[in-house]
């Protein structure tokens, strides 16, 4: 590959959730600000939505990893199962005591949550990719949002997922979870104006030292191709810089980033005139 072509150390756009890559963009930010703020005063329900590949799970990833030694969290990365299932996943991750019955696993996690709450810790359950989510999985997760005490909730639930989550829960038999949501947060794609730092960023972990290697023509051909979007920022980054590197040069061009776009599906179209503009 390209890494000692342009002095790296690894691959500086993977498109794998890497939190040694985050980049502390002004909606990841806010939203990041969100949940925090939620988790310390103690919601039942909060709810982060976005568009494919605007990092849902890198997001996720990275408030996990902000929690203190006082947070007992359960990570559900794929919900698309039903009721039962989710709650053996939710017990296990708690650390209560299993079991093949629902009843028997809510009580069980009813427990669990009593005794954390006795140590002073708190409970949460993140659950990734939450539009997958059946229906009567769903009205689960409501069971759950009601164990409580008079003082508090004993378990936070946080749902990421993509903008067919809100269709979802817009349906009138999920209406009694939809208004326990008391936080909500939208992650935008990532404004021009951040896109140049957002490369070299990335570029910096990887092992680069040295002026950035993308022209800014080819940085706004990047952003009008991706649409702001992180994932399709990554995949034409990559491809335009497998481009360089098989010519023997160590910048960046639009005609690169015009080359990886057109091998790149999902792109949005762009005109021959906005090529360097």
């Amino acid at each position: 590959m390209y890494l000692a072509h342009f002095g790296l150390n690894e691959l500086p756009f993977s498109i794998t959730p890497d939190t040694q890559f985050i980049y502390a963009g002004s909606s990841h930010q806010a939203a990041l600000n969100t949940l925090m703020i939620a988790y310390r005063t103690g919601e039942g329900f909060i709810k982060v939505t976005g568009e494919v590949g605007t990092g849902k799970t890198l997001l996720c990833r990275r408030f996990l990893a902000s929690l203190d030694a006082d947070t007992v969290a359960a990570y559900i990365p794929n919900p698309m199962l039903e009721p039962r299932a989710l709650l053996a996943g939710v017990a296990e991750e708690l650390g209560a005591e299993p079991g093949n019955d629902a009843a028997f696993l809510i009580k069980s996690i009813n427990r669990r949550l009593i005794d954390l709450a006795s140590e002073g810790k708190n409970a949460l359950v993140c659950i990734d990719e939450a539009q997958t989510m059946p229906p009567l999985t769903l009205e689960s997760l409501r069971l759950l949002s009601n164990l409580e005490t008079e003082k508090r909730k004993l378990l936070q639930i946080i749902l990421f997922g993509q903008p067919e989550l809100d269709e979802k829960l817009a349906a009138p038999s999920a209406r009694q979870l939809l208004q326990r949501i008391g936080f909500h947060h939208d992650i935008a794609p990532l404004p021009r104006i951040e896109l140049q730092s957002y490369l070299d960023h990335r570029m910096q972990v990887a092992g680069h030292r040295g002026e950035s290697i993308f022209l800014p023509a080819a940085t706004r051909l990047i952003h009008r191709y991706s649409g702001g979007t992180p994932r399709l920022i990554n995949i034409l980054a990559h491809k335009a810089m497998l481009c360089a590197y098989g010519a023997g040069r160590h910048q960046i061009t639009a005609d690169m980033v015009r080359r990886a776009a057109a091998d790149t599906q999902g792109v949005k179209p762009v005109r021959w005139w906005q090529f360097a503009f």
